[in-house]
C-alpha cells in the first residue's frame, strides 16, 4: 500500500473464500460498504485415483445448455434495436496516500459511440467519493427516476479493512455495475453531470456549482414537512407500487440473510472435510489390509473438499452479490417512492392555501401550477421507470438462480461421480485378486 515516498500503489489481487460470512456489520466511513465476497478460487486438478465421470449427454446440466444456446439463437434471430452505445470499464484500483487520509482510486474508461461526446474514447479516474457525487446529482435531476445503488457505507464483520483485496476488488465490481446499469437508461445516459464523470480530468469545479449547505436543508425540511402532513390521496398504481416493493424487499431481505448463513455453514463444513480427509491417510498407515480403501475414501474426501470450494466461490461470486445487489434496490425504489410523494404533498399543501386565500394568490397559483406540471412529469417518469426496472431486475435474479441451479448440479454429480468411482473400484479388486490367486 504504500508508499514512504508518496507513490501508489497497485492493490494486488488474491483468489481466497472468505474467512467469516456473518451478517453482523460494522459502521465505518463512507469509503466503505458491504459487497465484500471472494474472488477466484482455483482448484486443483482431481486425484487420478479417482476421476470423477463427466457428465452423460443426457443429464440435466447438459440438456439445460443445449436448450439455453438454442435460445440463444433464437433471440439472435430478432435483434432489438440497441439502445446502449456507452460501455464503461472501471479498473486498476490504486491506492494513494496524502498527509491527512489514505483511499482508493479506480481507472473509468469509457468507449463510445455516441455524437453527444467529442472523443470515442475517455480515461478518467475516480474515487468513491466522486461516485457518490453522481449519484446525488442523478437523484436531484431525476428525483422519481430508479438509479441503480451504490454500494453500502458498511462492511461485514471480520472484512473491516478498506484495503482488503476482497473489499477493493467486490468494490471495483460493484462501481462497475453501477456505471454499466446507468448507461443502459435511455434517460440517465443523457444526463450532462454523467458526461463530466465519465470525461472531466478534474470534478472540483464541478463538485463546487452544486446547491449551498443551506439550500439542501431546506429541501430536507419541505420533505420532512411533507412526509409529516400525509397525503390526501395517493394515485392506485403508486399505492400498488409501494406494496409490491413491501413485499420485495422483505423477501429479497430474508433470502440475504438465510444465503449468507448458509454461505457461513458451507465455510465450516469445507473446514471439517478438510480435517476428516487426513484422518484416514493416517489410518491407512497402521491398517494395511485397510489400506486400499482408507486411501480411496480420503482421496474422495479431498476431492468433494475441493468441489465444496468451488461451490462456496460460486455462492460468493453470484448469488449472494445478486440477492444482496437487490436487497439495496428495494430501499432505492422505496426512496423515489418517498420524492414522488412529497412531491404530491408539496402540490397539495399549494392547493390548500389558495384555497383557503393565504398569502399572495397570483404567486402562490403561479407556484402551484409549476408543482403541478413537476408531479405530472415525476409521475409520468416513474410509471415509465417502473416496468423497465422490473423486467431488468427479473433478468438479473432469474440469471443468478439458473447459474446457481447449474452449479448444485454439477456439485452434486462430481460428488456423487467420485463415490461412485470408489465403490466400483472396491467391487471389482476382490475378483482380481481371486484371478491372482487361482494362477498355478
Amino acid at each position: 500500500m504504500s508508499a514512504a515516498n508518496g507513490e501508489p500503489a497497485v492493490v494486488s489481487h488474491s483468489k481466497t473464500v472468505p474467512a467469516d460470512m456473518s451478517t453482523d456489520t460494522l459502521d465505518v466511513d463512507e469509503d466503505d460498504d458491504l459487497e465484500v465476497f471472494s474472488k477466484n478460487t482455483s482448484l486443483a486438478d482431481a486425484s487420478p485415483l479417482l476421476s470423477p465421470m463427466p457428465n452423460s449427454p443426457g443429464s440435466m446440466v447438459n440438456q439445460y445448455r443445449f436448450d439455453q444456446e438454442g435460445e440463444e439463437e433464437e433471440e439472435e434471430e430478432e435483434p432489438g434495436p440497441a439502445t446502449n452505445n456507452i460501455f464503461i470499464t472501471v479498473d486498476n484500483p490504486e491506492s494513494h496516500v496524502t498527509a491527512i487520509e489514505t483511499f482508493i482510486m479506480y481507472r473509468v474508461v469509457t468507449r463510445t459511440t455516441s455524437s453527444d461526446f467529442d472523443s470515442s474514447e475517455y480515461e478518467v479516474h475516480r474515487r468513491y467519493q466522486d461516485f457518490l457525487w453522481l449519484k446525488g446529482k442523478l437523484e436531484e435531476a431525476h428525483p422519481t427516476l430508479i438509479l441503480h445503488p451504490l454500494p453500502e457505507k458498511f462492511v461485514m464483520k471480520g472484512m473491516v479493512e478498506r484495503f482488503n483485496v476482497d473489499f477493493i476488488e467486490a468494490r471495483r465490481k460493484a462501481l462497475h455495475h453501477f456505471l454499466n446499469k446507468i448507461s443502459e437508461h435511455p434517460i440517465l445516459s443523457c444526463n450532462q453531470h454523467f458526461k463530466v464523470f465519465l470525461t472531466a480530468q478534474d470534478l472540483t469545479p464541478h463538485k463546487k456549482q452544486g446547491p449551498s449547505f443551506l439550500s439542501r436543508m431546506g429541501e430536507t425540511v419541505r420533505s420532512v414537512a411533507n412526509s409529516v402532513r400525509g397525503l390526501r390521496s395517493r394515485p392506485e398504481q403508486f399505492t400498488a407500487m409501494q406494496d409490491y416493493i413491501e413485499n420485495f424487499s422483505n423477501k429479497m431481505s430474508s433470502l440475504d440473510k438465510v444465503t449468507q448463513r448458509i454461505t457461513k455453514e458451507q465455510k465450516e463444513y469445507l473446514d471439517e472435510l478438510k480435517q476428516y480427509g487426513p484422518t484416514y491417510t493416517l489410518w491407512e498407515g497402521a491398517e494395511e489390509e485397510l489400506a486400499g480403501p482408507l486411501k480411496g475414501v480420503a482421496s474422495c474426501v479431498e476431492h468433494c473438499s475441493k468441489e465444496t470450494e468451488e461451490q462456496i466461490h460460486h455462492l460468493s461470486e453470484v448469488l449472494m452479490p445478486a440477492l444482496h445487489e437487490y436487497v439495496l434496490c428495494a430501499d432505492t425504489v422505496k426512496a423515489v417512492l418517498r420524492r414522488r410523494d412529497n412531491i404530491q404533498a408539496e402540490f397539495e399543501a399549494k392547493t390548500e392555501a389558495v384555497a383557503s386565500k393565504k398569502g399572495d394568490q397570483e404567486a402562490l397559483k403561479e407556484e402551484m401550477d409549476g408543482l403541478e406540471d413537476r408531479m405530472e412529469w415525476s409521475n409520468n417518469a416513474l410509471k415509465g421507470d417502473w416496468p423497465r426496472w422490473q423486467k431488468s431486475m427479473r433478468t438479473d435474479l432469474k440469471s443468478a438462480l439458473m447459474s446457481t441451479a447449474e452449479q448444485n448440479v454439477k456439485y452434486y454429480e462430481k460428488c456423487l461421480a467420485v463415490w461412485e468411482s470408489f465403490l466400483l473400484s472396491q467391487r471389482t479388486e476382490p475378483s482380481k485378486e481371486g484371478e491372482q490367486e487361482s494362477v498355478p
